[in-house]
């Protein structure tokens, strides 16, 4: 069971009810509509998902899932359809990594060539496969040769180029502080700060005095929040116990997709709503169209792993939850959401079965 962030501790002050700035956020070049982002999260923030959530209401910015820049330079299929978009399917960035500065400078290019209005550098990314090849988290432990291709690459292009870090490598090599500084003198837009170090992995809980310590390390640069958000009330804790001006939401999105528009409507002074049974089984609807449209035939087997994050938010009983996990065809997803209709709420679980699977380490083995 998720555990709300900790706004107990006596070195963390908070005032609850003090009011934020909800006020859209200047990002470079880029105005944002609001405050709150969808974060990368590998293999489930593709198109369709970013439309879904778009079309709900109150997103700021969405940002890819990760592409690797060499197979994004040589127009690999995969990587190419990690960037697909459409036009209701904005603000957005797009994630790079490369352990080749050549490669990475190099992509930045070609996707602001290709009409892509934010590039975002990952130097947060704990998977081996990532790490092995000098890119992801790899970076930090490398403070000059990090800047030097920040540096490279805000140089190369002209729209806003973003970093998404964690705090170091360990809990002896916390550098994220150090780097936001360098950062903002070489022109960065903003800094996304995932509150654990690489080692973690995603085990143990987000250091929000960690994030504070990076917010405070720089002048006017904006640093986005990161980490064990899972529920609207985590997102203004957060904000308000790191005193990061937005924050950035992945998993959370998955677990409650009307994050987002909850976030909206307490910005604008109105009670966070929960949808009504017809819009929750709307929202399924839409987003095996969205897939469909963009993956056709293997809409069926990408959309599964969804039902696993969505089935206890949106009442879906565990029996057609498993079947939603399991469908092979468009007739047999109709059927499903028609029994769905009929037998809204009859849930007994009360955890999400994704939380039972959340990896939990080594991180060398992953």
């Amino acid at each position: 069971m998720h555990r709300p962030l900790d706004t107990s501790r006596a070195d963390l002050h908070v005032d609850a009810v003090a009011p934020l700035d909800e006020s859209p956020l200047r990002m470079g070049s880029r105005t944002l509509p609001t405050r709150y982002f969808l974060a990368p999260l590998a293999g489930y923030t593709h198109l369709a998902f970013r439309r879904v959530i778009r079309k709900l209401g109150g997103l700021g910015l969405a940002t890819t899932d990760l592409v690797q820049a060499t197979l994004l330079l040589s127009g690999h299929p995969k990587s190419r359809e990690l960037i697909e978009t459409s036009p209701d399917d904005n603000p957005l960035s797009v994630q790079i990594f490369s352990g080749i500065p050549r490669d990475l400078i190099g992509a930045a290019r070609w996707l602001e060539d290709q009409g892509y209005q934010g590039i975002d550098i990952n130097m947060g990314c704990p998977m081996a496969k990532v790490n092995g090849s000098g890119g992801g988290a790899r970076l930090m432990c490398d403070t000059g040769g990090a800047c030097g291709i920040v540096e490279s690459a805000v140089q190369a292009v002209s729209v806003p180029v973003t970093v998404k870090m964690r705090l170091g490598w360990d809990r002896e090599n916390i550098t994220a502080p150090a780097l936001a500084r360098e950062f903002e003198q070489l022109g960065v837009a903003a800094i996304t700060i995932h509150g654990r170090t690489r080692q973690q992995g995603f085990r143990g809980e987000a250091d929000l005095l960690g994030i504070r310590d990076v917010v405070e390390a720089v002048d006017k640069l904006p640093i986005i929040g990161n980490g064990d958000v899972r529920t609207a009330e985590d997102a203004l804790a957060m904000r308000r116990l790191t005193g990061c001006p937005a924050v950035a939401i992945g998993r959370g999105a998955l677990l409650d997709p009307w994050i987002f528009s909850r976030l909206h409507d307490h910005a604008q002074g109105r009670p966070m709503q929960d949808p009504s049974p017809d819009h929750q089984i709307q929202f399924l609807i839409d987003h095996f169209t969205f897939m469909s449209e963009q993956h056709a035939e293997r809409s069926c087997q990408l959309f599964r792993k969804f039902a696993a994050w969505y089935g206890q938010k949106l009442g879906i009983p565990d029996d057609l939850e498993d079947r939603l996990r399991r469908f092979e065809s468009l007739d047999e997803f109709l059927e499903i959401i028609d029994q769905i209709r009929a037998r809204h709420g009859e849930r007994q679980a009360t955890v999400p079965t994704a939380l039972l699977k959340v990896p939990n380490g080594p991180v060398e083995k992953w």
